[in-house]
């Protein structure tokens, strides 16, 4: 077993890999992460468990086998410890790990780490985050800065976003791309790829779901272009792509054309009384000669332009030569003369400069985990930060995709069992029902019985009363 493991480890530790942090919690996990007192005083600070969950194994044995034995079909060599899960519902949670500080500066950056959302989550977070800088762990909580934040959040039907927020220059700026995270009860790994040419990839469970680069995803950088704010639609601009056709005429006598005329088929019924019912009228049927109201035909316009659209300018924040101009129709037009004072100056753009170390995140110091959560039960672990995107992926082909299959077995016998349990509940609950049912029946009964008792031995008192009167 020993020398399996060292295989493992000697196949999964590249030389040219630089493992920055990896996290498998095993035991000692706490003398490496550092729990916060946020939200302890008012009594809302959620705890973490060291376990593997409900169906990654028996948590007294610490989840050594992914699955009971009865079940076991692959062994879980690599990282078979537990994570830690939080609990109970209805907390904030906030801990965090400090690292040997570093800078993404000229290399690659990997951000991996699986989570499993046991629970029914209903609304809450299952992030991690990168934070630089000094940190007071202690007092760590939700207003701490931090570099990165990626991750699931879930909040009921609508919301299962996978969360990418990039910080540059203190301001955060959540990713302009629509990611959906995994919402099953089952573990997923989620990795973020950052390069140094500001190209990223995202990836869950080793498979690609998003790429892209920062400059073009993240509204970070001021734009190239801008709309220019204060352009109105030229006065002979001509939008109308059909017109009516001058000249076609109305035809002569058009108006005159009844919408009704007599039907010339009806005849006056034989037994029509004039001096009863008045003059017969022939009933009025649609005139096939009437066409509506006249309208000229309608032909293209020869001066159409097209729709007008607010033309884009040169972003003024970008690198300019000195000079201004006016921007006509989207087009910037200079020198510029006294005589147009009256108009809006915009400087002539010669470069537009991206930030090349828009990629650098500050000196990254800290890993953390700040959630808050309706339904506490989401378990975090294999916590990776490398400059290795091989070696992120190896990790995740030994922990997730050869056992995937025997973690799925393995809650579907788990839901078996609860399944079986809530139905247990739900028949004894059923039974108590009924016994509760014939207790009130048999109560009815007998005081239906003892009335009936009662009533008779009334009447019988009052025979006897009026045969005393008598006497």
């Amino acid at each position: 077993m020993l020398l399996t493991l060292l295989s493992f480890a000697l196949l999964l530790s590249p030389s040219a890999c630089e493992i920055i942090f990896e996290e498998r919690f095993e035991d000692g996990w706490e003398s490496r992460w550092v729990k916060s007192d946020w939200k302890k005083s008012e009594g809302k600070a959620g705890y973490f468990k060291h376990t593997s969950g409900n169906w990654a194994g028996d948590p007294d044995d610490k989840g050594i086998l992914l699955i009971p034995l009865v079940k076991l079909r692959l062994p879980y060599f690599f990282g078979k410890l537990p994570g830690i899960q939080t609990y109970p519902d209805a907390r904030h949670f906030a801990i965090s790990a400090k690292i040997s500080e570093f800078s993404n500066k000229n290399r690659t950056l990997v951000l991996q780490y699986s989570i499993k959302f046991e629970q029914d989550i209903e609304c809450g977070g299952g992030y991690i985050k990168l934070l630089s800088g000094y940190v007071n762990q202690k007092k760590f909580s939700g207003d701490t800065p931090y570099s990165l934040m990626f991750g699931p959040d879930i909040c009921g039907a609508q919301t299962k976003k996978l969360h990418l927020i990039y910080s540059y220059q203190g301001q955060n700026y959540p990713m302009k791309k629509d990611l959906q995270c995994e919402t099953d009860k089952l573990t997923h790994f989620y990795t973020f790829i950052l390069r140094p040419d500001a190209s990223y990839s995202i990836l869950v469970d080793n498979r690609e779901k998003e790429s892209g680069n920062l400059y073009s995803d993240w509204d970070i950088l001021p734009p190239r272009k801008i709309k220019e704010v204060n352009a109105k639609k030229p006065a002979d601009w001509d939008d109308r792509e059909y017109i009516d056709d001058p000249n076609d005429v109305k035809p002569e006598g058009y108006d005159s054309i009844p919408a009704e005329i007599p039907n010339p088929k009806s005849k006056k019924p034989d037994t029509w009384d004039e001096d009863e019912e008045g003059l017969w009228k022939p009933p009025k049927i649609p005139n096939p000669a009437y066409k509506g109201a006249w309208k000229p035909k309608r032909i293209k316009n020869p001066n159409y332009k097209g729709k007008w659209r607010i033309p884009w300018i040169d972003n003024p924040d970008g690198k300019t030569d000195g000079t201004y101009g006016i921007v006509l129709h989207g087009e910037m037009h200079f020198p510029l003369s006294n005589s147009m004072h009256k108009l809006t100056f915009y400087p002539h753009l010669t470069e537009f400069e991206d930030d090349p170390d828009l990629y650098v995140l500050k000196p990254v110091k800290y890993v953390a985990i700040e959630v808050w959560q309706v339904k506490a039960g989401s378990v975090f672990d294999n916590i990776l930060v490398c400059d290795d995107p091989e070696y992120a992926k190896q990790i995740v082909e030994e922990i997730w995709t050869k056992n995937r299959e025997a973690e799925k077995e393995a809650f579907e016998e788990a839901e078996k069992i609860r399944k079986a349990k809530e139905e247990q509940e739900a028949q004894r609950a059923r039974e108590e029902g009924e016994r509760r049912k014939r207790e009130r029946g048999y109560d009815r009964h007998h005081h239906r019985e003892r009335d009936r008792y009662r009533e008779k031995y009334r009447r019988r008192d009052r025979h006897f009363d009026d045969y005393h009167d008598e006497l």
